[in-house]
């Protein structure tokens, strides 16, 4: 029930809920689960919760657009920049409050979505794995 917990808090603090799922990663680790599921569970639940992000933009464009927040030549333009450096800030979807930002403008400008799944779990991934490797480092 433990890594089924985990996924929920990881999927939630990925959408526009407050949660932070690394304290709840890292008692996980204090109370000697197995490392393996922790970043697996931990991973796919942040992973898709950006998606559903990415998803919450590309279906708000039309919102966003009939409320004169942005025009078509912003949007087009936004869409060949993220299309040329997209890719590089999503390696930072797992940043509080910024990362959310980051896979929901994807989805605004209907970034790449093979490319948008494997950046952001490569750096949910990074992300855990980094405090599994701090743990370790400072608790022995």
């Amino acid at each position: 029930m433990d890594y089924f917990y985990l996924f929920i808090i990881s999927f939630l603090s990925a959408t526009i809920f407050p949660f932070g799922s690394e304290a709840l990663f890292l008692y996980d680790l204090s109370i000697d689960l197995n490392i393996f599921l922790l970043l697996l569970f931990a991973t796919f639940g942040n992973a898709l919760g950006a998606v559903v992000n990415y998803w919450l933009g590309l279906k708000g464009e039309k919102y966003i657009i009939s409320k004169t927040l942005l025009n078509e030549a912003k949007l087009t333009k936004g869409r060949l920049f993220f299309d040329r450096y997209g890719g590089a800030t999503l390696f930072f979807s797992w940043l509080p409050i910024f990362g959310d930002a980051f896979t929901f403008i994807a989805g605004i400008l209907k970034y790449n979505r093979v490319r948008f799944v494997a950046i952001v779990a490569i750096a949910k991934f990074g992300r855990y794995l980094f405090l599994a490797l701090g743990y370790y480092y400072f608790s022995s």
